[in-house]
């Protein structure tokens, strides 16, 4: 089976990605995760993503297209994967469907965790972080002293971008940029929406009923 999996920041795409990957065997493919051990590693591409990187600039699509491409073929990737983070624009998409239809790949389904603006700055603005690496959300996981971490009593504190003002600009951007793509799938008649409101058990259960229609 060959998903992408879609959703603003806080949705819980990360987590399902994870869950989906073991239950299915399938391997969770992110972009960020592939541009770090290209770079690790000293690959050919790796080597010029590093350049873009080291310039504080954005890794250019046929760079990144190139990475994508090369980690689908690997042997892990025969009975299916889960692309997460990618594609994000309508020429990535093109591009990407060129490259599945050269490695004879396509994608089986898009599937989009929606979620509302408000309950993802809920979550968001909820985290909280602590100096020895511990996090915690003042709703879902809450600290057992307010303030102070249950590992090492430090004061905890909020990362600026889990600040409302910052959460709003970054979902602006998201639906902005994400809206066309969506249209994207849509018509091509690969997308499908779940409703990320619920438990994290519950959405995967939802996306799951999806997945098992192209084992």
């Amino acid at each position: 089976m060959n998903i992408a999996l879609f959703g603003p920041p806080g949705a819980g795409k990360g987590t399902q990605a994870k869950e989906l990957s073991k239950h299915y065997s399938i391997p969770h493919i992110s972009t960020g995760d592939i541009l770090r051990a290209n770079v690790r590693d000293g690959t050919e591409l790796g080597v010029k993503a590093k350049e873009y990187m080291d310039k504080g600039e954005l890794v250019p699509d046929e760079v990144l297209i190139g990475l994508i491409r090369n980690r689908l073929t690997e042997p892990d990737c025969k009975t299916g994967y889960l692309l997460d983070g990618y594609p994000r624009t309508i020429p990535q998409a093109d591009a990407l469907n060129e490259i599945l239809d050269e490695i004879s790949k396509p994608l089986d389904s898009v599937i989009n965790i929606e979620v509302t603006d408000e309950e993802l700055v809920k979550r968001l603005s909820g985290r909280r972080s602590c100096a020895c690496g511990e996090s915690y959300h003042l709703m879902f996981n809450p600290p057992k002293q307010e303030g102070l971490c249950n590992a090492c009593g430090s004061e905890l504190y909020q990362r600026d971008d889990d600040k409302e003002e910052v959460i709003r600009q970054r979902l602006s951007v998201y639906n902005d940029k994400t809206k066309p793509l969506i249209d994207y799938y849509d018509n091509a008649g690969l997308l499908v929406n779940v409703n990320g409101a619920g438990s994290v058990d519950s959405v995967l259960a939802d996306i799951s009923r999806i997945m098992d229609q192209y084992k």
